[in-house]
């Protein structure tokens, strides 16, 4: 392996410490300082720098939207007849009166320059290739148009349970395109989890893979594809793709091939489906703490204007760029890695593991396809270190311009790595925001210098701050994240969701009219932002949001499991440790075969990232008076918290439960601050 070798020992590096500013000629050929200059010029202000644009953003959101609109010429099939109904969440109404279409701007660059690279891919499975413009575009027009001949209309649902490769952008597009509503699932789930998502959609097709390779072992799904089509009655179209066995036949009765759809002429005219301001786009699934997992609806509308700011001025993509984001297509990093589209980027796709058997794959990857924006976790950085990987020393990433760290926080060693090991002029910087947006709260921007462990700054028009637990905003000071006034790229709705209950408890219960994130959070003088973690008791495994409800739903199962808990800790240098806790039956033992068989339910029924790192038995789960799980006083105490200010005994159903943690807490101190 060229690139492996003992790289030197991480150098100390401060928080907040700078370690890169912009070079003039990059903030001047920014997009974001373009827009500034526009913004100047057509509103006749004087916006000085990106606090100032983002100030204006905020305090003017019914201008800014529509500048965004004026600014990427949106085309709309009838003009808008208001930006913003009220500045009220829930039930904010953007741009009421227009219809347009998401697939069609994703695709507008066609005619431009056919001949250019769309989108680029590789997989365990496949060598490098590519489709160009021209390509996909005829490939989304021939697939969208079967689909129509197939009786799905505007509105009915087709889901996907696929890996990331350019089938499943194309059956996105092609779904999307004639105004149907996408859903997708990696394939790495299993049917019941699969099943609790797409069974309150009610799908009317369903885009199945036979199988993927991942670390070098197959695992076929054909069973898992019959079992899925047995649990969602409402299937009438299965596609079937032989991805991991190319010439299978379909094990599925009446299931069609991809290929008898994809292939083809092109039809003579082909029409995109301009749907109105709140017809949906696609559902993404986020986490839930108590039920099945939420739902999330998003606009056309709202996500095209959100897509277009943020590929533009955060991420700050160009025609012909090639950004590479390791993310599975159940994930919302997938759906902003298609949305380079919209600048005329080309998407790389990639499907296998980041790390193995070659721990160098992407790093090649990055080196052959000429990636300019690498997106990925903070623990592949890790991962990277502690196998001594210096990719600096052995590949070419003279294209390489920008890395991009989500989904879970970064720590400062972490932007250190990548500025030692991979590139000292590097753009690096973390994100935050997550499914509910299908984008970020906080981010990036080319025009600002990168400090170590600091999301740069709040995004355009997301009007963020840091409120203590009294609602009060605070400077230098660990808090809630929250969001003030509306955004357009916020869910519509949750699906099966009709009077917004569940919608407004997710967000609003905690400070009505004002949306509570859920992360613990410090927005320093300068605006950089810092995120620590959940502050509620969602999990974030390996840069994936989990809900517990799923896990418990799965474990429990088990008749010898009574009840359980889960929680995630984070501990120094960005790592976490992922404990569940089990009441067994009487006279039932936690011994390895019992572990063994948790952890096979979970895999079966969830994924190997619903798995925990540990499991321990305990003789009762502690419960609020009002029958909660208390998985944050739970996950509180093992980070260290004292027991005052993690529970209150008065407020449980079982105080003498929470007994146990604090003692396991006092056992456990080495390991669980290590």
């Amino acid at each position: 392996m060229a690139g492996l070798g003992v790289a030197p020992a991480a150098a100390r590096v401060a928080e907040g410490e700078c370690l890169w500013t912009p070079p003039p000629e990059q903030v001047a050929a920014a997009a974001v300082e373009d827009f500034r200059h526009w913004v100047n010029a057509h509103h006749g202000l004087d916006l000085d720098d990106y606090a100032a644009l983002w100030r204006w953003s905020v305090d003017e959101p019914e201008v800014f939207w529509a500048a965004i609109w004026r600014y990427f010429c949106i085309v709309s099939e009838t003009p808008y007849r208001r930006v913003l109904d009220r500045r009220t969440m829930p039930g904010a109404q953007w741009f009421e009166g227009a219809r347009v279409n998401y697939a069609e701007h994703l695709l507008r660059h066609e005619d431009a320059d056919p001949d250019a690279p769309a989108l680029l891919y590789a997989s365990e499975l496949r060598t490098p290739g590519q489709l160009s413009r021209r390509e996909l575009g005829h490939r989304v027009r021939v697939l969208a148009t079967r689909l129509r001949a197939l009786g799905i209309r505007p509105g009915d649902r087709v889901g996907a349970y696929m890996p990331n490769i350019p089938e499943t952008a194309i059956a996105m597009l092609a779904t999307t395109a004639i105004g149907a509503v996408w859903t997708a699932a990696s394939p790495e789930f299993g049917a019941r989890t699969v099943i609790d998502r797409f069974g309150q959609l009610a799908p009317k097709l369903l885009f199945a893979v036979d199988g993927y390779r991942f670390g070098g072992e197959d695992f076929a799904r054909g069973e898992q594809v019959a079992a899925i089509v047995a649990g969602l009655p409402s299937v009438e179209h299965v596609v079937w793709l032989d991805y991991l066995a190319p010439g299978a036949a379909p094990p599925l009765p009446g299931a069609r091939r991809w290929s008898e759809l994809a292939d083809g002429p092109e039809p003579a005219t082909f029409a995109y489906e301009r749907v109105a301001h709140d017809h949906p786009l696609w559902v993404l699934f986020s986490s839930g703490t108590t039920g099945l997992p939420k739902a999330v609806v998003h606009s056309h509308v709202g996500i095209l204007v959100e897509h277009c700011k943020l590929t533009a001025f955060h991420v700050g993509l160009r025609p012909g760029d090639r950004p590479l984001y390791h993310s599975t297509s159940g994930w919302m990093m997938w759906n902003v890695l298609l949305a380079s589209l919209l600048q005329g980027a080309a998407p790389v796709l990639y499907d296998g593991s980041p790390i193995g058997p070659d721990p160098e794959v992407l790093w090649k990857l990055v080196e052959q396809l000429r990636v300019t924006h690498f997106g990925t976790s903070p623990s592949f950085a890790q991962i990277m270190q502690k196998n001594g990987l210096r990719p600096r020393l052995h590949y070419d990433l003279a294209a390489l311009r920008m890395v991009l760290l989500a989904g879970s926080p970064s720590v400062p060693e972490t932007f250190a790595w990548f500025y030692d090991e991979v590139k000292p002029d590097l753009w690096v910087t973390s994100q935050s925001g997550g499914t509910e947006i299908a984008s970020a709260f906080v981010g990036a921007v080319p025009t600002l210098p990168v400090y170590a462990g600091e999301i740069q700054t709040r995004l355009l028009g997301m009007d963020v701050e840091v409120w203590n637990e009294y609602g009060q905003p605070v400077v230098d000071q660990t808090g809630e994240l929250v969001v003030r006034t509306p955004c357009p790229s916020m869910p519509i709705r949750f699906w099966n969701d009709d009077d917004g209950q569940r919608y407004w408890e997710s967000y609003f219960a905690t400070w009505p009219g004002v949306w509570r994130h859920g992360d613990s959070t410090k927005i320093n003088a300068r605006g950089g932002v810092y995120i620590y973690g959940r502050s509620d008791s969602t999990l974030n495994r390996y840069g994936v949001c989990i809900g517990t409800a799923e896990i418990y739903r799965s474990v429990e199962r088990i008749d010898e499991v009574v009840d359980s808990i889960i929680v995630c800790c984070e501990l120094a240098g960005g790592r976490f440790f992922m404990p569940m806790f089990v009441k067994l039956r009487a006279g039932v033992e936690l011994d390895e075969a019992m572990r063994d068989r948790i952890r096979r339910q979970l895999r079966l029924d969830c994924s190997p990232r619903h798995v925990p790192d540990q499991l321990y038995r305990v003789d009762e789960i502690p419960y609020t008076l009002t029958g909660k799980k208390m998985e944050v006083p739970v996950r509180r105490l093992l980070s260290g918290w004292p027991l005052e200010k993690s529970a209150s005994r008065d407020a449980m159903l079982n105080p003498a439960a929470i007994d146990w943690f604090v003692r396991f807490r006092a056992d456990n101190r080495v390991m669980l601050s290590s």
